[in-house]
């Protein structure tokens, strides 16, 4: 069964021997990759829509995996149970992660390791998650078709990080290749835009602006 490249690099940023949930699972690829890896991960697939989650349960049949990935039906991390290790959740918008995670904060002191994907706004979701018993264990960059994705990892613990950390990640800033100077080369034009369409009295989203345009530029430029 064919995987995109995002979630191939989730897949392989897993840990062995994890139990893991994967929160929003649509058709059940992820869990599917992951336990044909043969690493003894053990996969619980789970979303809040009966549609994607039958058609889950048809792709991981149809695969002869269905004795070895649990389906379960529900919202957010409802679905959790204190065997689960790990969470994954790929491909929301990063206010709808931090939204899951405030509803559920016993899960939170509970589970050791979250793998997140948002589609945006990373920077408040590391704030939320590293405020909240985490740090950031690991972030990779991942290029699927014409866009560039950003993968976290969160463990159990607590790191103090600054402005520019928070911003870039604290990894990727150490760290930096192609896909770190062509991602934030597409911030800086977005921020660019924003700046000539922002009303003149947005005086502090300007200021704001400008100054994380500065600071792109002199990381990317470096």
């Amino acid at each position: 069964m064919k995987i995109n490249d995002r979630l191939k690099k989730i897949g392989d940023l897993v840990e062995s021997n994890s139990v893991c949930l994967d929160v929003g699972c649509d058709h059940a690829l992820l869990d599917i990759y992951l336990v044909k890896q043969k690493k003894n991960i053990k996969a619980i697939a789970s979303d809040i829509a009966e549609g994607p989650l039958e058609q889950a349960k048809n792709n991981i049949k149809r695969e002869r995996l269905d004795g070895e990935i649990e389906t379960r039906l529900g919202p957010g991390l409802t679905t959790y149970s204190d065997d689960i290790n790990t969470i994954i959740i790929s491909g929301m918008g990063g206010r709808s992660i931090i939204g899951i995670c405030k509803d559920s904060p016993k899960v939170l002191k509970k589970v050791k390791t979250l793998i997140l994907s948002p589609n945006n706004y990373q920077e408040d979701v590391k704030r939320y998650l590293c405020k909240n018993g985490f740090y950031i264990d690991n972030e990779q960059f991942v290029r699927d078709k014409r866009f560039i994705y950003q993968i976290i990892i969160f463990k159990k613990g607590k790191k103090k990080y600054n402005k520019k950390e928070y911003f870039f990640g604290p990894i990727f800033i150490k760290n930096k290749g192609p896909l770190f100077r062509e991602y934030y080369e597409k911030e800086k034009k977005s921020r660019e835009i924003l700046l000539t369409l922002l009303p003149k009295n947005f005086r502090y989203k300007r200021y704001q602006t400008r100054k994380e345009i500065e600071m792109i530029k002199n990381e990317i430029e470096d």
